[in-house]
């Protein structure tokens, strides 16, 4: 059982030097939702996830976190969240084995999966020896997203979850969401509402926050 996690954002808005990203943000989130945050390119979809998850500060207004009504610092919060975004990368210089294994130092993974088997899991159990600097853009991104997506976290990230994966591998991230979504508060951030945010039942429109 997931601690309730409920995120509550008053206000919120994101600038960089002058110019302002998105700004008037008011919300309540709460476990079991799935939210769909849509935009065109360049209009604060990465950044509203980073914010959301702890990683970056809002220029105005606040953001609180709850674990079980309770206020939650930010300096833990990030034991309580996973990600996967094209801008976090995983260890190049490590193979699989070794990289879901340094994962697993920092996160425990659901329903408490043995590591060894996540590369199954992954579909990419042959490669597991491989430094993932041989791997291609899409093997790569099916490892970045099975260990967010099986991380035994409350809040879950996903940022443009299917850039990179064939139709194949769509449907395997689906499938995987699918089973893994029940009781978490997930925030898809996208401009395929079809196959990414297929789940989500929350929706935010950023160019209607300018």
């Amino acid at each position: 059982m997931y601690f309730r996690m409920k995120i509550q954002a008053e206000n919120i808005g994101k600038r960089f030097q002058n110019e302002w990203i998105f700004r008037k943000l008011s919300a309540s989130f709460e476990r079991g939702e799935c939210v769909a945050i849509n935009g065109s390119n360049g209009s604060g979809k990465s950044t509203l996830i980073q914010l959301l998850s702890g990683y970056l500060s809002p220029s105005e207004g606040r953001i609180n976190w709850e674990k079980d009504g309770k206020s939650t610092a930010i300096e833990s919060l990030y034991r309580e969240v996973a990600m996967s975004a094209p801008y976090m990368s995983l260890y190049d210089h490590f193979t699989l084995k070794e990289n879901i294994l340094f994962f697993s130092r920092f996160k425990s993974f659901r329903n408490g999966a043995d590591p060894a088997g996540i590369s199954q899991i992954m579909e990419l159990k042959k490669s597991e020896d491989k430094q993932l600097r041989y791997f291609s853009s899409g093997m790569r991104q099916r490892a970045k997203l099975a260990l967010a997506i099986l991380a035994d976290t409350p809040l879950l990230f996903l940022d443009e979850p299917c850039s990179h994966l064939d139709a194949r591998a769509t449907k395997w991230y689906q499938e995987l969401l699918l089973s893994n979504i029940e009781q978490r508060l997930v925030f898809i951030a996208s401009n395929d509402q079809q196959n990414e945010t297929f789940l989500c039942t929350g929706r935010i429109i950023m160019e209607q926050l300018k």
